[in-house]
């Protein structure tokens, strides 16, 4: 079955490792296939990763769109336990990251990162 995204105009979405960026007018796009899809609201730029939660999630981005964990790993659960240490009601939401990474299940890792660094905005007041 086909997965039908519709864009806005001048959206962008990243289909595997390529941005693709609609034109003028809104466009519907049915894409078949096991490829990794991120629309413009979930995708987090490199130089927006400003907080140690929001630079966990940037990782797990990565993993999600490249498929390739394993060089990340290491960075990626050394700057986890840093979130922890500091702030240690992190912990739960850590987890469930880190149980879906190591699952391989990298889409839903990056939407516990995300309400990882829902939740940072929460303690840090910048909601």
């Amino acid at each position: 079955m086909a997965l039908v995204i519709d864009l806005k105009a001048g959206e962008r979405v990243i289909i595997g490792e390529a941005v693709v960026t609609n034109g003028a007018q809104r466009t519907t796009l049915s894409i078949e296939g096991d490829v990794p899809i991120l629309r413009e609201k979930d995708i987090l730029r490199p130089e927006d990763a400003t907080t140690p939660c929001k630079r966990l999630y940037l990782a797990v981005q990565i993993m999600y769109v490249t498929g390739k964990a394993s060089p990340l790993h290491e960075p990626y659960f050394q700057l986890a336990r840093e979130i922890q240490l500091a702030a240690p009601s992190t912990v739960p939401l850590i987890l469930e990251v880190n149980r879906n990474i190591i699952a391989g299940s990298y889409y839903r890792a990056l939407k516990a990162a995300k309400r990882l660094v829902d939740y940072e905005a929460e303690l840090t007041g910048h909601v």
